[in-house]
């Protein structure tokens, strides 16, 4: 069987080319969910994107992925082609430096001050490393993270 991340990479060849700006492709997930296997392609755009238009580009980019030679799909699956929702993952350097300001999940490879998990508000990225606004039980601290050591970032929900 073919690698998922060989899967994904054999997907993002073939259908980044084709979400061009305003769209913007956020994530490529491959996953089983129940019996079947779901590819999942996450677009966004300035603004928010439409059902509309998440349906224009699963139209656009299916037949582009039956040109994929070899296929890279052990069996079936179900294209989804969907926003990244409020929890839109920061997969890229790029990502995290557009997050600058926002309320963000970051998980670690490896606990910096015995944690693991740090959520806060991104304050600044240089490319090497990220610094995290966070509260402490009560008081508001701030951590440096190296880029390294992030293991998963993502926009988080402030409640």
């Amino acid at each position: 069987m073919i690698a998922q991340i060989d899967i994904i990479e054999a997907v993002e060849a073939v259908v980044a080319p084709a979400i061009q700006a305003p769209y913007e492709l956020v994530d490529i997930e491959y996953t089983k969910m129940g019996s079947d296997m779901v590819l999942s392609i996450l677009v966004d755009r300035e603004g928010g994107i439409s059902l509309n238009e998440t349906a224009e580009i699963s139209e656009r980019i299916s037949p582009l992925l039956d040109t994929i030679q070899p296929d890279p799909f052990p069996a079936q699956y179900l294209l989804e082609v969907t926003s990244p929702g409020l929890e839109r993952p920061l997969k890229t350097p790029e990502a995290l430096q557009g997050a600058i300001g926002k309320y963000v999940n970051i998980s670690l490879y490896k606990a910096i001050e015995k944690v693991k998990v740090f959520e806060g508000d991104l304050l600044a990225f240089d490319g090497e490393n990220l610094r995290l606004s966070y509260k402490d039980k009560t008081r508001q601290k701030e951590v440096i993270i190296p880029y390294a050591s992030v293991a998963k970032a993502r926009l988080a929900v402030k409640l």
